[in-house]
């Protein structure tokens, strides 16, 4: 019997790789000689970078950059095995999980050090750039991470204004570096947030990022400005875009600034680890992630695996730590079937610590049963 294990992480406990270790030994506990092809997957958040870098042989860089608040940090990304593709998550650099509570400020926050990340990796040699844009904790249209890359913005007076929510508004010209932008850019946008409204990256996300309800017009009209300078300047309408809010108007910035393409995070994930190429074959597709709910119905990795499968008839089952979805959203998902790893009525903290034992303990559950169905 063949399984091809495709898991997402379980956030905040165990990461995609964990839990691909995890189902291998419930899944050796019943049957020894089982065929088991690990692929860890992601969604195109946290943990792509990490996930790419592994599924294609690369190497994970590690560099000084700066916070979103302009702190040196240490962050990474991924080089390809063949040297031409970078993997960057922005959240490595310009995160909200890089800020307390206390420190989170949309009006100053930027994303410069997701910049430099960019900039390390084209002077590393890469030709290509896979750019995850999800965990933002920042609202500046993209403008820091243009700044690191050579971009300058002045206001009235021809003063350089530091790139930051804040000074969105300030922005009357806007200076392109001397080198053109080159590099082919993907980026991983799971949202079709426009830029600005009532649906856009200030008043939707905002409120995460730390803006207080009277800070929302504020932060809006900047971003509206931005828009506004580059479609007068350059001839480009950014306002109504799918995907321009995400991460803080990042998505505008990358189709503006580096001339990105936004894709779903799964299918780029499933393009780059090549698991169409795995399923030939294959008795059962196990997957799983820490929550399964209505994100899952819309396009999240489990929703792509499923459909990648359902082409072959491969049967799906999911494990998770919360399941959350009726039996007529599972049919509607495509899932064979799902079950939470959860023993009982526990503590957020024993579940987060004992994740990776549960999850081993419901494979070898789950494994036992199919295995009546499809012989050992």
């Amino acid at each position: 019997m063949k399984i091809l294990l495709a898991p997402d992480k379980f956030k905040g406990s165990l990461t995609a790789s964990d839990v691909c270790a995890a189902m291998t030994r419930g899944i050796l506990h019943v049957n020894p000689t089982a065929q088991i092809v690990s692929v860890p997957m992601a969604d195109g958040g946290e943990g792509t970078s990490d996930v790419l870098t592994k599924a294609t042989n690369g190497q994970w860089k590690t560099i000084r950059v700066q916070d979103p608040l302009g702190r040196p940090i240490e962050a990474g990304y991924g080089i390809s095995g063949d040297g031409e593709t970078a993997f960057i998550e922005m959240a490595q650099a310009s995160g909200l999980r890089l800020l307390k509570n206390s420190e989170l400020n949309p009006f100053q926050a930027n994303t410069y050090g997701t910049g430099k990340l960019i900039r390390h990796a084209i002077q590393a040699g890469v030709r290509r750039i896979v750019l995850g844009i999800g965990g933002s904790a920042t609202n500046d249209a993209g403008t820091g991470m243009a700044s690191a890359l050579g971009w300058e913005f002045r206001d009235k007076s021809g003063q350089l204004l530091r790139p930051c929510g804040g000074n969105l508004s300030q922005i009357h010209t806007i200076i392109p570096p001397n080198d053109p932008w080159k590099w082919p850019v993907d980026v991983a946008c799971d949202v079709t947030n426009p830029l600005i409204g009532p649906q856009g990256a200030t008043y939707i996300y905002g409120p995460q990022k730390g803006a207080q309800p009277v800070d929302l017009p504020i932060l809006d009209a900047g971003m509206k400005h931005f828009a506004d300078v580059v479609k007068s300047a350059f001839g480009v309408n950014l306002a109504d875009v799918p995907g321009a809010g995400a991460a803080g108007g990042l998505g505008a910035g990358s189709l503006f600034f580096l001339g990105g393409k936004l894709t779903e995070g799964v299918n780029l994930v499933i393009r780059h680890t090549r698991l169409a190429e795995l399923l030939p074959n294959v008795d059962l597709v196990l997957t799983g992630e820490g929550r399964i709910d209505n994100q899952t119905l819309q396009g999240k990795l489990i929703a792509g695996i499923v459909q990648l499968a359902r082409v072959q008839k491969i049967p799906v089952v999911a494990l998770c730590g919360s399941l959350q979805l009726t039996p007529d959203e599972l049919d509607e998902l495509g899932l064979t079937s799902a079950f939470s790893i959860m023993p009982s009525p526990v503590t957020l903290d024993d579940a987060l610590a004992n994740a990776a034992t549960y999850l081993e303990r419901s494979t070898f559950q789950v494994f036992r049963l199919l295995t009546n169905q499809f012989g050992k």
